[in-house]
């Protein structure tokens, strides 16, 4: 697997392990760099997939990045992009290199679950094993692609009577795994929810 980053670690526990967090506009800033920073420390490379989607942050400039409800903007100006992360388009991303899918909350979700390629990315994914995790708002995506019936999930709790009526069993939990999905309530649980991954890729 070839390496897209120059830094990961310190710690070793997902060497050679590949993550993508794909955002929309108005995604929640928090659940983009928690997972970034968290799993980049236990060795993962992490891929951000942005999606030129969704409402527009504030205020309103042509050809701004996609930027976070806090303003966080992706490419993130504050980590070189090359060092513990890079950028990648949807249709960059190859399965076959790739061990998590990671979808934040925020408004991002409202955007990504309309659009076909988020949605075959994701089904793909889960098809061929690789962990699909989603926080917040995140389920929706999961929604949307047809994978959460049946399946014990979480979320916020706006989603929840969505999820119901999708036919998930709704658990209030501050991070829940079912076979290869798993999912986070709030920004709150992003620890136990990356822990979660961390275990998932062990």
């Amino acid at each position: 697997m070839p390496k897209y980053v120059r830094r990961t670690g310190p710690k070793r526990k997902l060497e050679n392990r590949r993550v993508a967090i794909i955002v929309a506009h108005e995604f929640e800033d928090v659940e983009l760099l928690y997972p970034f920073l968290r799993l980049s420390e236990e060795g993962a490379e992490v891929v951000i997939v942005p999606v030129e989607a969704g409402l527009h942050p504030r205020p309103s400039v042509k050809d701004k990045p996609i930027t976070g409800r806090y303003g966080t903007p992706v490419p993130m100006e504050v980590f070189e992009e090359g060092g513990r992360y890079t950028i990648r388009k949807i249709s960059q991303i190859g399965l076959e290199d790739l061990d998590a899918l990671i979808i934040p909350g925020g408004f991002s979700p409202d955007a990504l679950r309309i659009l076909p390629e988020v949605l075959e990315l994701v089904r793909k994914a889960y098809e061929k094993g690789k962990i699909i995790a989603a926080i917040c708002h995140g389920p929706q995506v999961l929604i949307s692609a047809g994978l959460v019936k049946g399946r014990k999930v979480t979320s916020y709790k706006a989603v929840k009577d969505d999820l119901i009526n999708a036919g998930a069993i709704f658990v209030d939990e501050p991070s829940v795994r079912d076979g290869n999905i798993i999912t986070g309530r709030v920004p709150d649980d992003l620890p136990e929810f990356c822990q979660m991954i961390i275990d998932a890729l062990t």
